[in-house]
């Protein structure tokens, strides 16, 4: 294993005051740094230091961190996006507050990824001492980790390429254009774990952020966290609802700036030796909303 997680997604906000509420009482997460126009959080169940910054003017993705198992996976990767054809260069420790040294590259949809192995270890909120199975006094819907995104690309076959290629990514999930080896890629759901999918990349512009989010436990919990988001006049987006790709059940919602976010539970495991499902364009609606089985263009097209 390389990459073994998600890391960080650092996202710009238009205002640090109404995000800083929203990510803290609303999804609870917990503030580690603030910093100039950046503010660090980690969820309760996260052990580094953190794993979503904000830092205000605009909106969007600025970057995200992926972290590996071993020093010497930066150096493999390092050589492998070369390869590829990407220009990569390095990062210092402390560019990243509480970050080692690393690698930072422009991927071939124009996002900008950094790979790291070092992380200032806080721990989680209920240790690891005979620990409880949750914080008592959890804030909001209380999420306890980051879990995936969802990104744009012209070419989402070139993405699944590179993702396969540099960093031992496979596909667990794909809409196509037919069912045909060498149909073209519309949408592809990556991991290289037992996690169903930790980055997808949608058809659409480049360097687009669809959405990140964050992981629950069961539909308990969804239903849970989508009452909440009345009670906080949180824009919901889609849900309480279930995807037919990946099985997950989830709500879309915004917060104040506009940047998609995502509360997710369940989908099945993973394995590099299960077959991979495969969709195609007419059973997308099914796919995306399982209910519903209708994708509106407003969930396609609202990209930050």
């Amino acid at each position: 294993m390389a990459v073994m997680r998600l890391g960080y997604a650092h996202v710009r906000v238009t205002d640090l005051a109404e995000a800083k509420d929203h990510y803290a009482n609303t999804m609870g997460l917990y503030e580690t740094l603030a910093e100039g126009n950046k503010v660090y959080y980690k969820a309760w169940d996260e052990w580094d230091h953190h794993s979503v910054v904000l830092e205000e003017g605009g909106v969007g993705l600025v970057k995200y961190g992926w972290k590996v198992q071993y020093s010497s996976d930066i150096d493999d990767i390092e050589k492998k996006a070369q390869a590829f054809g990407v220009t990569v260069e390095r990062m210092s420790k402390g560019e990243n507050p509480e970050i080692g040294d690393g690698i930072r590259f422009t991927t071939p949809s124009d996002h900008v990824f950094e790979v790291y192995h070092e992380a200032t270890l806080v721990g989680t909120e209920v240790g690891t001492h005979n620990p409880d199975s949750f914080p008592r006094h959890l804030i909001g819907v209380g999420v306890p980790a980051l879990d995936h995104s969802l990104i744009t690309a012209e070419d989402p076959g070139q993405m699944d390429r590179f993702l396969s290629d540099v960093f031992g990514f496979y596909a667990t999930e794909r809409v196509q254009t037919s069912l045909d080896d060498d149909a073209d890629i519309i949408a592809t759901w990556m991991t290289n774990s037992t996690q169903i999918h930790q980055l997808a990349v949608l058809a659409g512009p480049q360097g687009k952020l669809h959405h990140f989010a964050f992981r629950l436990g069961d539909w308990v919990e969804v239903g849970r966290a989508a009452d909440l988001f009345s009670m906080d006049d949180v824009p919901i987006d889609v849900g309480p609802t279930r995807h037919g790709i990946t099985r997950g059940q989830t709500v879309y919602f915004f917060d104040p700036s506009g940047n998609r976010n995502e509360v997710f539970a369940g989908g099945y495991l993973a394995y590099p030796d299960r077959p991979m499902n495969v969709w195609t364009p007419d059973a997308l609606g099914k796919g995306v909303f399982y209910h519903a089985r209708e994708l509106n263009d407003a969930f396609t097209s609202v990209l930050t």
